[in-house]
């Protein structure tokens, strides 16, 4: 329903600035359907986490409209280190978009950003847990290289011995290591 109302606006970045500042939770999610990537600034991204109150809000906003926004990876440092669930979730969700999205970003990116998963990994908090384990998979399907990295990673990750981590390396290395994602690298690097 809210995609459909999107098509027919269209892009228009002033009126999801609007939209944003009701406050109500569908039109926060029309807003980022409807808000121009190219005209989203880093201060703009910040009062907009701010307003984070829930995941489905986050993941819009990451998904539609920061994962094409210059500031994006800027955004994914300083938000990592947030205490507020939803501004941190943003952070490991953003990575999770930008992991496929993202096309000209190099490997060492991605790598660098391993390091965060792993120092963020104890969170028991289940969104951001979630995110957590979301962006360590996404990074290990984006190639081969970034594979073995994201299951190095998801190992050291394991011998944290949290509660946290555990379920993070668990799920990841289930997935990283799976014959159907192997097999869908091996394609991709042919």
């Amino acid at each position: 329903m809210l995609h459909t109302l999107a098509k027919r606006i269209g892009k228009d970045h002033r009126l999801a600035q609007e939209i944003w500042a009701t406050g109500v939770h569908e039109a926060r999610i029309l807003a980022t359907l409807i808000g121009e990537p190219e005209k989203v600034t880093a201060a703009e991204m910040e009062l907009w986490a701010r307003d984070f109150d829930s995941w489905d809000v986050v993941d819009a906003a990451c998904c539609y409209l920061y994962a094409y926004a210059k500031p994006a990876w800027s955004k994914v440092a300083a938000w990592s280190r947030r205490q507020e669930e939803f501004a941190k979730r943003a952070s490991f969700s953003l990575v999770a978009y930008l992991s496929y999205k993202d096309k000209v970003s190099p490997n060492a990116r991605f790598v660098k950003f391993l390091r965060v998963i792993e120092r963020e990994a104890h969170d028991e908090r289940n969104f951001v847990r979630k995110a957590v384990n979301w962006a360590l998979r996404n990074i290990g399907k984006r190639n081969i290289p970034l594979n073995r990295e994201a299951i190095r990673a998801a190992e050291r990750i394991r011998s944290q011995n949290t509660r946290a981590a555990r379920w993070i390396a668990a799920d990841a290395l289930r997935e990283l290591k799976s014959a159907v994602v192997q097999s869908r690298l091996r394609r991709k690097a042919t």
